[in-house]
């Protein structure tokens, strides 16, 4: 059997998905992570399951690869992928939920530091010759807004304790219970952009979530307020955010995350208030190496007529 693959960071610390592959009797081919659909279709003729990134797995995709029963996301989001194609078609869908939960929390608290001192520019004027006396903002005890709190939202209002911030979160699909064991409080979406000293995104896009940090919400915030997005480029109007931010109608931003990636430039990039990053929150060697070797282990069990662990789909 045969697997292709377009995440290029795919088992790059670690060989151990590809022994436990050849281990099972199945090749993988790695394809570029910019593959166009017309590539991917003939390059996957033959492919009985893929693992991907971020290329777009249409109906035309599923259409054309009769041979596809599984798809695994090498990541949370699986906004790229049409799943009601998919159902149609036959194909298992998985992700990987939660391997880089704490990755994407610790990469969130360093954006998080980073806006409220300003360290981009310290360090930069620093370099230049300068000995900047840069006034940075307080994090400890100031108000942290969460849109979403699932795992990686979880993980992050459990750093957010340690510098004694008041935690504060948004999620239609909360477990009441569990967020109240981490001592947040859930507040409805236009109570969070109002009081929230920092706001940081940990949802999946979708219908539902694309542009839900618009002009009004952004209108809701503090100018004194900050905005951190590690999560989906989509989540946040940037357009939107550019006005803002070059306005100073909110305070700074942190963006790893762009509707259209790669971004070579934006409007964004020209403002100093705001720091931006190339959807990397996600990449340390322990959270790749997990990813990698959750997606062969759903792949291959669909491909054995099995149950994988993080199905999307039935």
């Amino acid at each position: 059997m045969k697997i292709v693959c377009t995440s290029p960071s795919f088992a790059k610390y670690s060989t151990s998905p590809y022994d436990v592959l050849k281990a099972a009797g199945v090749t993988l081919e790695s394809l570029p992570a910019d593959i166009s659909e017309a590539d991917f279709i003939a390059r996957a003729a033959d492919a009985d399951g893929a693992i991907v990134a971020f290329n777009p797995m249409t109906e035309a995709v599923f259409n054309s690869l009769p041979n596809l029963k599984v798809v695994s996301k090498h990541g949370v989001g699986v906004d790229n992928i049409d799943l009601a194609a998919a159902q149609r078609h036959g194909v298992r869908i998985t992700n990987v939920p939660a391997a880089n939960r704490h990755a994407v929390a610790d990469f969130t608290f360093a954006l998080l530091l980073s806006l409220a001192r300003d360290l981009p520019r310290v360090d930069a004027a620093t370099r230049a010759g300068e000995w900047p006396r840069c006034f940075g903002r307080d994090v400890h005890s100031m108000t942290l807004g969460i849109v979403g709190i699932g795992s990686i939202g979880q993980a992050v209002a459990k750093r957010a304790t340690g510098f004694e911030m008041r935690v504060l979160a948004y999620d239609p699909f909360a477990n009441p219970e569990a967020v109240a064991a981490l001592g947040v409080e859930l507040v409805d979406l236009d109570t969070l952009c109002r009081e929230a000293d920092f706001l940081t995104l940990h949802v999946g896009l979708s219908e539902q979530t694309h542009h839900l940090i618009n002009t009004e919400r952004l209108a809701l915030m503090k100018p004194t307020a900050m905005l951190i997005n590690a999560a989906r480029g989509g989540i946040v109007d940037e357009q939107a955010l550019y006005e803002s931010l070059k306005e100073k109608r909110i305070a700074g931003a942190a963006i790893d995350a762009f509707e259209q990636e790669p971004l070579t430039s934006s409007p964004l990039y020209t403002l100093e208030n705001v720091i931006v990053s190339a959807h990397i929150a996600g990449y340390t060697e322990n959270a790749l190496t997990t990813l990698s070797t959750t997606c062969v282990e759903d792949v291959l069990a669909v491909l054995r007529g099995e149950e994988p662990k993080h199905p999307v789909n039935a």
